[in-house]
Parts: C-alpha cells; sequence; structure tokens
C-alpha cells in the first residue's frame, strides 16, 4: 500500500474524530476543555448549594457539619431530621396552603396573560399600544411600593387574612403577559387568515390555533407563576394573621427563628420548600425547551 492510499483512508478517520459545533464548524480542544471548565464552574454555583442542603439534611445529630475540611456525603444517612421538622410545625398544612396558592397563580396567569397577550398580539383596536406600553411600565414598579395600596385594598374587600388574598395581587402578571404576546407576535400572519377565510372566530383562532402553537411559552409562564408564588415570603406575611393559613415560606420561618443553631433542621426544611419546584420543571422541562414558534408550521 502507498502512502497516498494510506493517508486518503486516514483522512475520513480523521474527519470523524473532529469536533464540531451545531453549525458544523471545528471547535479547538482547547476551546471545547475551557466551555467544559465554564459549565462546571456555572453547575457549581447554581446546583452545589442545593446539594450541600440536601446533604445536610441527611447526615445524623453526631456528625459534625462544620468541620474542616467539610465533609459532603453523610456518613450515616438518616431521614430523622425531616420527621422532625413535621413533629416542630405542621409543615404539610403549609406545604397544601403554598400548593394552592401557587396552583391558583398558575392557572390565572396562564389563562389571563394568554389572553392579553393574544389580544394585544393578534387583534387590531384602538389603544392597543397604549395598553403595552402600560404593561411595560408596569414591570418599572417595584412591588415594595405598591404594597400597602395592595393591603389597603385587600382590607377593603374584605379579603385580609385569605388565600384568595394572597393569590389576587399577582394573578396576571405584568412580564408573562408580555412574554405570551411576544409568543403569539411570532406566528404567521398566514395560518390565521386562513382559518379566517373558512369562517372560524377569534376564539376558535385563540383555542385551535394560537394557543397549541405556542406550549412551549405557556408552560414557561407556568413556571414562573408556580416559582413566584410559591417562593413569595413578604406579601403572604403581610396579609395572613392566622397560622393556619400561612404558607410554607412562613412556616419554615419558625425553624430560622426557634431552632436557629440547628442547621440539619433547617436544611430538611428548605429541601422540602425546594423539592416541587425541582418536580414541575422535571414534568414541563420538555415543553420549557421547545420555542415560541413550535407548532406554527404543523398548523
Amino acid at each position: 500500500m502507498t502512502v497516498t492510499e494510506e493517508r486518503a483512508k486516514a483522512a475520513p478517520a480523521a474527519r470523524q474524530a473532529r469536533v464540531t459545533d451545531e453549525h458544523g464548524r471545528r471547535v479547538r480542544i482547547g476551546e471545547l476543555v475551557w466551555r467544559y471548565a465554564l459549565l462546571l464552574l456555572v453547575l457549581a454555583l447554581t446546583v452545589g448549594p442545593f446539594l450541600w442542603q440536601l446533604s445536610t439534611s441527611l447526615k445524623g445529630p453526631t456528625e459534625d457539619i462544620f468541620g474542616s475540611p467539610p465533609s459532603f456525603l453523610p456518613a450515616h444517612p438518616t431521614l430523622h431530621n425531616y420527621e422532625r421538622v413535621a413533629d416542630t410545625i405542621p409543615v404539610w398544612d403549609y406545604a397544601l396552603n403554598s400548593l394552592k396558592v401557587a396552583g391558583a397563580s398558575v392557572v390565572t396567569n396562564c389563562v389571563g396573560s394568554a389572553l392579553a397577550g393574544y389580544a394585544l398580539a393578534r387583534l387590531r383596536y384602538r389603544g392597543r399600544r397604549v395598553a403595552t406600553l402600560v404593561f411595560i411600565l408596569a414591570m418599572l414598579v417595584p412591588v415594595e411600593g405598591i404594597i400597602i395600596a395592595q393591603f389597603t385594598t385587600m382590607r377593603e374587600l374584605g379579603l385580609n387574612n385569605t388565600l384568595i388574598g394572597v393569590v389576587l395581587p399577582g394573578s396576571i402578571g405584568a412580564m408573562n403577559v408580555l412574554l405570551m404576546r411576544n409568543a403569539f407576535l411570532n406566528l404567521p400572519y398566514e395560518i390565521e387568515e386562513a382559518a379566517y377565510v373558512d369562517g372560524a372566530n377569534a376564539w376558535q383562532r385563540f383555542l385551535r390555533i394560537a394557543l397549541p402553537s405556542v406550549r412551549g411559552t405557556v408552560a414557561v409562564v407556568a413556571i414562573f407563576a408556580f416559582m413566584g408564588a410559591w417562593d413569595d415570603f413578604l406579601w403572604p406575611l403581610i396579609v395572613l394573621s392566622d397560622p393556619s393559613r400561612f404558607t410554607l415560606t412562613i412556616g419554615l420561618n419558625y425553624l430560622h427563628g426557634t431552632f436557629a443553631n440547628d442547621e440539619r433542621l433547617v436544611a430538611a426544611g428548605t429541601v422540602i420548600a425546594v423539592a416541587p419546584l425541582i418536580a414541575l420543571f422535571a414534568c414541563l422541562q420538555r415543553y420549557f425547551f421547545r420555542g415560541v414558534g413550535e407548532g406554527a408550521v404543523k398548523g
């Protein structure tokens, strides 16, 4: 075999061994190592604190959690700390209240934001640009600046110390409306025009054509709404006074106040609070990464 034939056989193997990006361009090994190192650093900064809390919650009372060097893995894992959380506070009642608030917030935000976003993006009427500007300006107002007005409104409506009073101010978020508006704007007008020619009214075009095409954005709105309602601390603390109606974030504050030195108990409560968010994202992640124009071509 000649040298030319050997090089010709080795060339395809060398091309297969090359690393390329999504556009088919070659990526150098040094650049690839730098990318993975940066990704691992970001992963450590984002996931590391949660894993440390999880590890702390599984450690027994005899293990030192402040030792140097720190021990990441528990020597004798135990679920006793989670039982102690349930014995200290009615954590499952608080979690149920938070689930009611978060579930209602998801429903109201998804329905209301989808309707408002479609009206801003696809319908033609006077004042549409002004309405869009109002939603943009609403994002610039800090929550602390209107919280007194919100509390006064809930008191006048007789909704203080109720879960409805917790849900109502955040039932439709301005950012969620703008997200849905941008998603509907990216849909081709030709599809709706064809449906209009076939006799479809605005509701039929919204429910059968536009809404199925933006399921990815609806999933994003659902995740944001659930996270915002589940993690909210200030507003439920202000509007609720009956301990039986406390949400989980307020209830876990008892662990920090009464048992401030027991980090294992606090870590177990933190894991209980974060677990539903992880479960929600695991269920909706395939829609989360799908994109706003998902169903436009298929429709």
